[in-house]
C-alpha cells in the first residue's frame, strides 16, 4: 500500500477537499522506481484494472483493493508520464464495466471565470455553475460546480453512487470557495445533490442553487437538465419587443396562478400542464385583449400555500406543469400569438428549508448572520446578503437566466420596499442602521440599481416593474439620474384608495370624494401600474365583487363596472388579476379553481365583457394609449362634487387633436340635465358606457352623444347637460 492510512480514512469519510490530488493518475516514486500511481474510489467493485486506452492492445494494469468499500491502488512502474486510461470494474454480480476516471480530468471552469464570480462580475455565472452536461476532452458527461466556501468537503450525490459522499467528492479551486468535478458518462436525466461537511463537521445535504430543473416534494433532488435542446420559434416577437413594450404604448396586463387559473375537475381537480395551460390561456387572452400576462412565481418552490414566493430553486420553472422546455414552449406559444409574458421575481427573501440555501455550507452563506439583517419578520424567512459579492452574482445572474433561457419580457420584482428599508416591518432595537445612521439598505438598493441596469443593458425592451408600496423617490427614473432603474411601478396608492372609497355604502361615498383624487397629486411622479392584484382578494379581503360596497350582487356588479371604466379610462398601464375580469364571488383560493361557472349569469359576464371592449378601447385610442405618462394629457374637468360623487376628466393624444372625456357618477341614482364643461366645441360621441345592457346595465345614458353649448362652465368654454346613469362610468369622444 503507497497512500497514507490517514490519508485513506480520509477518503473513506468523505472528508477531502483535493481529491484530484490523490485519486487518478499522478507519477511518483516507489522503493527509488519511477512510474505511475492510480488511485480509485469504486462503489460495488470486486475488482478494478487500468486500461491504456492509447496503446492498441488495450493493455491492463491490475489494482489493489485496500478496503471493502471500494478504495483501490496500483502502481505502473516504468514510465512516469501521464496517459489517456479507462477504469475497468468488475462488480459484485459479475457485471464488467468500463469507464472514464472523473479524477483525471482538469477543472471546467477557468481563473477568469472565478475571479469575476468572486468579484460580483460573472453575469452568466449561471452558464459556469450548476450541473451542465458537456462534452470535455471528447468524453461526454456532466460537470458540476458549487459555491460553498465554509465547506471542508463537497461531494456529488446521486443514484448513480446510491446517493453516497464517499465516491465522488469535488475539488476546491483555489480560494474562490467554489467546488467542481466533471463525472463522464453522465446523462441528461440524472438525479443528483450535494452533500457538504461543514467546519464544524456536520453532514448537509442540499440541493444545487444554480439547478435548472427539480424532483417534487418531498425529495427536492435537483435533475440534470440540458438548456440547449430546445428551438424557439419567437423571432419576430423579439425582434419587435422593443418597440411593442415602449411606455407610449398599451399595457394591459392579466395576472395569473397558473396551479389555480382552471383545473380538469374530471381527473382528480388536477391543475392544467403548460401545454394545456399555453393553448387555453392564450385564447381567453386574446378574446378579452389583454396584451400581457403577468405570472406569480413560476420558480421551484416546496410548498403551494406560499403561492410561488417562497423559491428554492431559483433557476427552475417548477415541475409541478412540466419540464423546463414545456415552459419555454409555453412562452413561444404565448409570443407567436402577441402575448408579451412577464414573471414575479423574488430576489427579497429565501426560505428556511435545510434542504435549500438556507446555511448553506454550514455557515450563513446566502443569508446575514444577524437577525436584525437576515431575518424577514413579516414571512418567517431569510434576507439575501446584499454585501457578498456572490451573492449578488448570484441573483443578477438569475435575472439574466430567465430572460436568456426563457425568453421572459418583463421581470416584476416582488417587495422592493422590504429590500429598500433595514427598518421594514422593525420595531426600534430590532434593526441596524447604515454607515450614515440611516434606515436605507444601501447594499440592497446597489444590487436593485446593478440587476435593472444589466437587463437593459443584455436585453433591451426587457421591462423591469417594481412592487413597491412606499413613496421611495426615483424608482422608476434611470440610475444615472440617481433613480432605481426601474421602468414602471405598481401604484399601491391608488390602488388602496380607490378600493377604500368603493368599499363604502354609496351614501357615504361623498364623505371620500379625495380618495378619488388624491392620487393624481403624484401620479406623473412614478411610470405607474394601476393594479388590483392577487393581494386585494384573499386573507379576508374579499373579491372585487363583494368589496364593492352595500347591495345586491346586481348592485355590485354594477359598481365594479364602474370602477374598471375609471380605472381604463385613467393615466397608466392596467394589471387585473385572474377571477376579477369576471366578477368571481369567492376569495381567490390557490388551491381550487376559479369559478368559470359564474360566466352563465349576466352579473359576471357583464364585467367580461366590459374588460374586452376596456381593452378594446385602450389599444386602439391614442389618447388612451399613448399618454400613459404624460402629464400635459391629463385634466380634471370637474372633481368638486362630492355630494353627487361625479368626476369628470379629460385625456388628450399626443397629436394634441384626438380627446376624450371621462365622466363617472359613483350613486345609485340616475342624474339628469347634469352640466359638465367641456373642453372644446363639438359633438362628443358616448364611446363607452358601464351602464349597457351589453354589460347588464339598464342602458340610461347619452345616446349616441351630445353636442357641445358655447355655455361656458367647470371654467371652460363649452359645456353640456348629462344624463348621469346610476353608478357608471361614461367615455365620450370628440369628433370633427
Amino acid at each position: 500500500m503507497i497512500i497514507a492510512k490517514k490519508e485513506l480514512e480520509a477518503f473513506r469519510k468523505a472528508q477531502m477537499s483535493t481529491p484530484h490530488g490523490t485519486l487518478g493518475m499522478h507519477p511518483a516514486k516507489v522503493k527509488g522506481k519511477p512510474g505511475l500511481v492510480v488511485r480509485a474510489f469504486v462503489s460495488d467493485a470486486k475488482s478494478c484494472e487500468v486500461v491504456d486506452i492509447e496503446n492498441e492492445a488495450l493493455i491492463c494494469y491490475p489494482m489493489e483493493r485496500l478496503s471493502e468499500d471500494g478504495f483501490f491502488e496500483g502502481f505502473i512502474e516504468g514510465s512516469d508520464e501521464v496517459f489517456e486510461y479507462r477504469l475497468r470494474v468488475e462488480t459484485s454480480d459479475l457485471e464488467i464495466r468500463q469507464f472514464y476516471d472523473p479524477y483525471s480530468f482538469l477543472p471546467t471552469m477557468g481563473e477568469s471565470d472565478l475571479y469575476l464570480f468572486n468579484e460580483g462580475n460573472e453575469h452568466r455565472i449561471f452558464e459556469k455553475l450548476g450541473s451542465r452536461p458537456r462534452l470535455v476532452d471528447g468524453v461526454p458527461g456532466v460537470s458540476f460546480a458549487v459555491w460553498a466556501p465554509n465547506a471542508t468537503s463537497v461531494s456529488v450525490v446521486g443514484s448513480f453512487n446510491n446517493w453516497d459522499g464517499r465516491y465522488h467528492p469535488m475539488r476546491i479551486l483555489g480560494s474562490s470557495g467554489v467546488w467542481e468535478l466533471f463525472i463522464p458518462g453522465l446523462r441528461v436525466g440524472e438525479m443528483y445533490k450535494y452533500e457538504l461537511v461543514g467546519k464544524g463537521g456536520g453532514l448537509f445535504l442540499k440541493t444545487d442553487p444554480y439547478g435548472a430543473y427539480f424532483e417534487a416534494p418531498p425529495n427536492n433532488a435537483t435533475i440534470v437538465y440540458d438548456h440547449g435542446k430546445y428551438e424557439w420559434g419567437d423571432k419576430e416577437w423579439l425582434g419587435e419587443r422593443q418597440s411593442r413594450q415602449a411606455l407610449d404604448k398599451p399595457m394591459s396586463v392579466y395576472e395569473v396562478h397558473l396551479g389555480s387559473w382552471k383545473r380538469r375537475w374530471e381527473e382528480d381537480n388536477r391543475p392544467l400542464t403548460y401545454e394545456e395551460l399555453a393553448k387555453e390561456l392564450a385564447e381567453y387572452i386574446l378574446e378579452r385583449g389583454f396584451t400581457h400576462i403577468e405570472l406569480m412565481p413560476v420558480a421551484e418552490h416546496p410548498y403551494d400555500g406560499s403561492w410561488g414566493y417562497q423559491v428554492t430553486g431559483y433557476f427552475a420553472p417548477t415541475q409541478r406543469f412540466g419540464t423546463p422546455d414545456d415552459f419555454k414552449a409555453f412562452i413561444d406559444y404565448m409570443h407567436q400569438r402577441g402575448i408579451g409574458v412577464i414573471v414575479d421575481w423574488v430576489p427579497a427573501h429565501f426560505p428556511r428549508d435545510t434542504f435549500a440555501l438556507a446555511t448553506f455550507d454550514g455557515t450563513h452563506l446566502y443569508e446575514h448572520e444577524d437577525p436584525r439583517l437576515g431575518a424577514h419578520q413579516d414571512w418567517g424567512t431569510l434576507i439575501f446578503n446584499y454585501g457578498r459579492h456572490e451573492v449578488r452574482c448570484f441573483l443578477v445572474s438569475n435575472a439574466l437566466a430567465w430572460l436568456e433561457y426563457f425568453h421572459i419580457d418583463g421581470l416584476r420584482v416582488d417587495a422592493v420596499a422590504s429590500m429598500l428599508y433595514l427598518d421594514y416591518s422593525r420595531e426600534e432595537g430590532e434593526w441596524i442602521p447604515n454607515k450614515y445612521g440611516g434606515n436605507e439598505n444601501l447594499e440592497a438598493i446597489a444590487f436593485i440599481k446593478e440587476a435593472n441596469n444589466l437587463v437593459h443593458k443584455y436585453h433591451p425592451g426587457v421591462l423591469m416593474i417594481a412592487e413597491e408600496s412606499t413613496s421611495f423617490a426615483g424608482v422608476t427614473k434611470s440610475t444615472e439620474e440617481g433613480g432605481l432603474g426601474f421602468d414602471l411601478k405598481w401604484n399601491m396608492g391608488w390602488m388602496h384608495d380607490n378600493l377604500l372609497y368603493f368599499e363604502k355604502d354609496p351614501i357615504h361615498r361623498k364623505y371620500h370624494q379625495g380618495n378619488l383624487t388624491f392620487g393624481m397629486l403624484y401620479q406623473y411622479a412614478e411610470n405607474f401600474i394601476m393594479v388590483f392584484s392577487h393581494d386585494e382578494v384573499t386573507h379576508g379581503k374579499k373579491s372585487m365583487l363583494l368589496k364593492m360596497g352595500a347591495g345586491s350582487i346586481a348592485e355590485k356588479s354594477q359598481t365594479l363596472r364602474a370602477l374598471y371604466g375609471h380605472m381604463w379610462a385613467y393615466p397608466g398601464k392596467k394589471l387585473l388579476f385572474m377571477g376579477s375580469e369576471f366578477g368571481q364571488s369567492e376569495e381567490w383560493n390557490y388551491a381550487g379553481s376559479l369559478q368559470w361557472h359564474l360566466f352563465k349569469y349576466k352579473d359576471h359576464s357583464g364585467i367580461s365583457d366590459l374588460i374586452r371592449d376596456l381593452n378594446k378601447l385602450y389599444r386602439s385610442e391614442p389618447a388612451l394609449a399613448e399618454t400613459d405618462f404624460d402629464s400635459n394629457s391629463f385634466r380634471w374637468v370637474a372633481c368638486w362634487d362630492s355630494e353627487a360623487s361625479v368626476i369628470s376628466y379629460s385625456r388628450t393624444a399626443p397629436d394634441g387633436h384626438n380627446m376624450v372625456l371621462v365622466v363617472a357618477h359613483f350613486t345609485p341614482i340616475e342624474r339628469t340635465n347634469y352640466r359638465i364643461g367641456l373642453p372644446r366645441p363639438g359633438f362628443w360621441r358616448e364611446i363607452l358606457n358601464t351602464n349597457s345592457s351589453f354589460y347588464g346595465g339598464s342602458n340610461s345614458g347619452n345616446g349616441s352623444g351630445l353636442a357641445s353649448e358655447a355655455d361656458p362652465f367647470d371654467e371652460l368654454p363649452q359645456s353640456a347637460e348629462f344624463t348621469l346613469p346610476p353608478c357608471s362610468t361614461m367615455i365620450f369622444k370628440l369628433e370633427g
